[in-house]
């Protein structure tokens, strides 16, 4: 089995990525006023996909462990990639960035239920409940006014884009029980091709005859998120998902939407109301209450 990374590398790593996916949503959005959305989504990782390929091909060999099994990577690629990925670009058509990474908040509640469930995790104390239920309570707190604000709409686009975190923690509850001592980069390269490969069927059904605007944001926000959000990201995520706990490396997704909200207001204007605040506070109690209480050690 794979060693497990010491705690100044995962909170360092941790950090990184929530940068990272904090930003690519207002990157997100900002591409979609130009190009179709699962257009842009198969080309982000197709080019993802290709980067990921030069980097195993130079480094892959220094990685130990298995190659991934072809049913572990295609239930990743559809799950993680595909599934998730389809709805999130869909939905920020209609919703703001800021909003929608809200609602991807409510990941780490799923992955501590299918860790407890599938991967016979030990169970949550009464600290850590209460942790997630203050996360969560923020969560509201952020995205109710916004719903509202932006429409009647926007309530179906909210429902079906919590679908997104529920495929990713599928994907990501598979990766723990079945991938752990596979090579990280290996799984990641071809998760996303495979992801790229349905994702353009998708787009190729459904977007035949809509209008592109190669313009250079457009571009720029392409590149930006194969490289950066989707190679450097989901590269940290897969490495550290082999050795650390499921639901405190989803933590991640109680930090970045209050980056992204920020980012949104900021650079995209996008509405902020005063439960923004109050909201963003609940979310930073609730991550110190779960990741400040140590899971028992097992005997």
């Amino acid at each position: 089995m794979s060693s497990r990374p010491s705690t100044p590398v995962i909170l360092a790593l941790g950090a990184v990525m929530c940068l990272i996916w904090g930003s690519t949503w207002m990157v997100i959005s900002g591409g979609l006023d130009h190009l179709p959305p699962f257009t842009s989504a198969a080309i982000r990782f197709w080019i993802a996909g290709g980067l990921m390929a030069a980097v195993v091909a130079w480094f892959g060999g220094s990685e130990k462990g298995n190659s991934p099994s072809t049913a572990l990577w295609m239930a990743s690629g559809a799950l993680n990639m595909a599934l998730s990925y389809c709805i999130v670009y869909w939905c920020e058509t209609k919703l703001p960035s800021g909003l929608s990474a809200v609602l991807w908040a409510s990941a780490p509640m799923m992955t501590a239920i299918a860790t407890r469930l599938f991967l016979k995790g030990a169970p949550l104390s009464t600290r850590q409940w209460l942790g997630f239920s203050i996360g969560f309570a923020g969560i509201v707190a952020l995205f109710w006014t916004d719903v509202r604000a932006v429409g009647p709409e926007a309530w179906k686009a909210g429902l079906l884009f919590l679908v997104s975190p529920l495929a990713a923690t599928a994907g990501a509850t598979l990766i723990k029980k079945y991938g752990q001592d596979v090579r990280s980069m290996e799984l990641n390269r071809n998760s996303m091709l495979f992801g790229a490969f349905i994702i353009s069927i998708v787009a190729g059904i459904t977007e035949r005859n809509a209008t592109f605007h190669w313009t250079p944001i457009a571009v720029a926000s392409i590149l930006y998120l194969a490289a950066i959000g989707t190679t450097l990201g989901f590269g940290i995520y897969f490495w550290l998902l082999r050795t650390v706990e499921a639901h405190k490396l989803s933590l991640v997704s109680y930090i970045t939407p209050v980056i992204a909200l920020a980012l949104g207001v900021t650079l995209r204007h996008e509405p902020v109301y005063w439960t923004t605040a109050f909201g963003s506070g609940l979310v930073v109690l609730g991550v110190a209450l779960v990741a400040s209480q140590r899971s028992p050690q097992k005997t």
